[in-house]
């Protein structure tokens, strides 16, 4: 295969992982990333593309490619402001999708988190629900959403209740009620993605935590 992939949050704990193994794949010919900052990786595969997400007409029609993995995020405290992380969170996702099915784009791929609701009285589920429900409306080909819950592996900043939160729910994930929100690595993530990419799975697919750990198992 000669397949084009198109990675946005490139630098992140699973898009990181997902660049990588993504290099490493016969399968892909070309990798572009479009990002702020770059990535620090020098590779033959490899198109960066520096660009300002809010300068949406500069970029829009350069989303050309095969597949989308989309892997952007921010904390509130990275932010700053609700209205910083639902941007990034939301805003800059959606547009990079819409842009990839006006451009032809056949396949979406996109990090969601466990108890994703654009229903949730909680500010970060309901942008991450929102997000999921408007990404199945855009009616692409093949729509793959991935519901991680405590992501674990090196960061490049530091996550200071991320990692409480792994000492606390890692010896109870066992318990039926907290299951659901067991920690899994940020590279375990990445490799269910490019699997399914690669599978004859249908469309408008949502995986919750338990089925992503599933998808290597076979």
């Amino acid at each position: 295969m000669n397949k084009t992939a198109i990675v946005i949050g490139a630098t992140g704990l699973i898009g990181s992982h997902i660049l990588s193994l993504l290099l490493k794949d016969d399968r892909y010919k070309t990798i572009k990333v479009f990002h702020r900052r770059s990535t620090g990786i020098n590779h033959p595969k490899l198109e960066e593309k520096i660009i300002d997400f809010d300068e949406m007409e500069d970029w829009r029609k350069s989303i050309q490619g095969d597949e989308l993995f989309s892997a952007l995020g921010t904390t509130i405290k990275k932010a700053g402001s609700k209205d910083i992380q639902y941007k990034i969170d939301y805003t800059y996702q959606y547009e990079v999708a819409k842009a990839a099915k006006e451009n032809g784009i056949k396949k979406y791929l996109l990090v969601s988190s466990a108890g994703a609701n654009h229903k949730s009285a909680n500010f970060y589920s309901r942008i991450k629900g929102e997000l999921d429900k408007d990404i199945l409306e855009l009616d692409f080909s093949q729509s793959f959403i991935f519901r991680p819950s405590l992501l674990v592996g090196e960061r490049t900043e530091s996550r200071i209740g991320e990692k409480i939160g792994f000492i606390i729910l890692q010896p109870l994930s066992k318990l039926p009620f907290i299951k659901k929100y067991k920690p899994i690595k940020g590279e375990t993530v990445a490799k269910a993605m490019i699997h399914i990419a690669n599978s004859k799975e249908n469309k408008n697919q949502i995986f919750e935590l338990d089925n992503i750990f599933k998808i290597l198992e076979h």
